[in-house]
């Protein structure tokens, strides 16, 4: 008789162990998933209960923040609004009870409503103290004057645009078009939201979509800056080697040729210099060096400058490629930036970056503090290297090309007045009869030291017909536009 009960009282004490196990994995373990699933309605219920932080650019412009609701019969305390709508929406993202979060609204959601582990003494002193929980305030690197200006320069056109500081990496502007107004998803009316969801969703151009950071195009011939960094690397070339181009280069294992854009040689007797090459965008000089250095040389100098490595800003940003298995015509087509080779405005921004900051590269960031509900800092991001592009010496010498490139070249309309601008324009065939994707990436100094210095990258996706969607005509004054600004405030 005891050993039934025995038995028994085994396996009831078993199955008491395994439900106190699992209450244990999912009440403790699995808390923090579970607290942050979308679908969970206390958790909405907790963070609308309070007022979740502003995000602010510049000298504390408000650009997302939470207000008190006054309808007594909405279940929600506090409503999320966007003051600057489309201008700031790529960046900061939306905050939707029924659709989630994006952008920084996502990135940094621990901070905005509160639980972020910063924030742990702010949380304490506010239950000993009874006050209302608050979430921390995130204040961005944007600059408002100069995002305004790349805003109103791309005037609704579609295409991005992104100004870096490039001596800290820190982003000034980031622009992205067409955009969307963040508040028409933030709504607590659960009809009108999914119907704006739902348009847009629909709508072709994307505007959800941020297309600097998210995005992939082929950069053209702002990747022939990687190409000569890499020729001028190998030590083999300097800014007046001969080089050659001609009128068509002949393509390995192919009958096809390459050509330039104008039909002609791009110098006498089929040679130019590199620095006159890069000056009038010559493709059949960089599909020639394409070809001499080779797809690991050109890998390597495109990892050096960005490509293929993780970069956040905080927000994800998507991996720009270089086909390292490039070979035969392909090869020649990825020194012009054709191809498979794909960039992100952000990375195209980067290029020129790292240039006018002597070779060095720096990690590209949107925070510039983050704050307790008090407005005390409580982290203020440091700058930090990717790493070493290229040498100071070549740095040096890409920067005088690419003031070539300005001063009598394809670049001119992105000239400054006393300014010393630098820059490489782009014209990214896609084929189909379709227009290209118009580039153009920049710096400039005014001379006033480092702190007034500015790199921009600006993509023009609909630039008209194919014979006029040129980077040099259509995105440089864009360019030209931000630069200034930036350099003005």
């Amino acid at each position: 008789m005891n050993r039934p009960l025995r038995r028994l009282s085994a396996v009831i004490a078993f199955l008491f162990f395994t439900l106190f196990a699992s209450t244990t994995w999912i009440q403790f373990l699995r808390a923090g998933e579970l607290n942050a699933m979308p679908g969970n309605s206390r958790q909405l219920y907790a963070e609308l209960g309070r007022e979740r932080g502003p995000i602010l650019v510049g000298a504390g412009q408000t650009v997302a923040s939470s207000v008190e609701v006054q309808d007594p019969d909405d279940p929600y305390r506090y409503l999320r609004q966007y003051a600057a709508g489309e201008l700031y929406a790529p960046v900061t993202g939306h905050y939707s009870i029924r659709y989630g979060t994006s952008g920084v609204e996502r990135a940094l959601n621990d901070v905005l409503s509160g639980t972020a582990d910063e924030l742990f003494y702010r949380r304490l002193s506010d239950l000993i103290t009874g006050r209302d929980p608050r979430g921390g305030s995130v204040t961005l690197t944007l600059r408002p004057e100069v995002q305004q200006a790349a805003w109103d320069a791309l005037d609704g056109r579609k295409g991005a645009v992104v100004a870096l500081d490039p001596s800290t990496g820190d982003v000034l502007a980031m622009v992205s078009s067409p955009s969307y107004d963040p508040s028409v998803l933030a709504t607590h009316d659960g009809a009108a939201a999914e119907q704006a969801w739902q348009a847009l969703l629909g709508d072709e151009d994307d505007p959800m979509v941020n297309r600097a950071t998210g995005a992939l195009y082929p950069p053209g011939s702002t990747f022939k800056l990687v190409t000569a960094a890499a020729a001028l690397e190998s030590g083999d070339y300097d800014a007046d080697t001969l080089v050659a181009g001609p009128r068509e280069l002949d393509l390995p294992q192919t009958s096809n040729t390459l050509g330039n854009d104008e039909g002609t040689a791009c110098g006498p007797d089929d040679r130019v210099s590199l620095r006159d090459a890069l000056r009038i965008s010559c493709n059949t000089a960089f599909g020639d060096l394409g070809l001499r250095l080779g797809a690991e040389a050109l890998d390597e100098q495109a990892r050096a400058f960005g490509f293929e490595q993780p970069l956040s800003t905080p927000l994800p940003v998507t991996q720009s490629r270089f086909p390292e298995d490039a070979a035969g015509p392909l090869l020649a087509y990825a020194g012009i930036g054709q191809g498979d080779v794909t960039a992100t405005p952000l990375q195209v921004a980067m290029l020129s970056a790292g240039i006018a900051n002597d070779g060095v590269v720096m990690r590209p960031n949107l925070v510039a503090d983050v704050r307790d509900a008090a407005f005390d800092v409580v982290e203020d991001p440091a700058p930090q290297e990717l790493g070493r592009a290229v040498s100071e010496e070549t740095a040096a010498t890409l920067r005088e090309m690419m003031r070539a490139v300005v001063e009598s070249g394809t670049g001119t309309r992105a000239r400054i007045e006393g300014v010393t601008v630098g820059g490489k324009t782009g014209t990214a065939q896609r084929g189909g009869g379709r227009a290209p994707y118009a580039w153009f990436t920049s710096w400039a100094d005014d001379g006033q030291g480092r702190n007034q210095r500015v790199a921009v990258a600006v993509v023009i996706e609909d630039g008209g017909s194919v014979d006029s969607a040129y980077g040099g005509r259509l995105s440089a004054p864009v360019a030209q536009r931000v630069m200034q600004a930036a350099l003005d405030g």
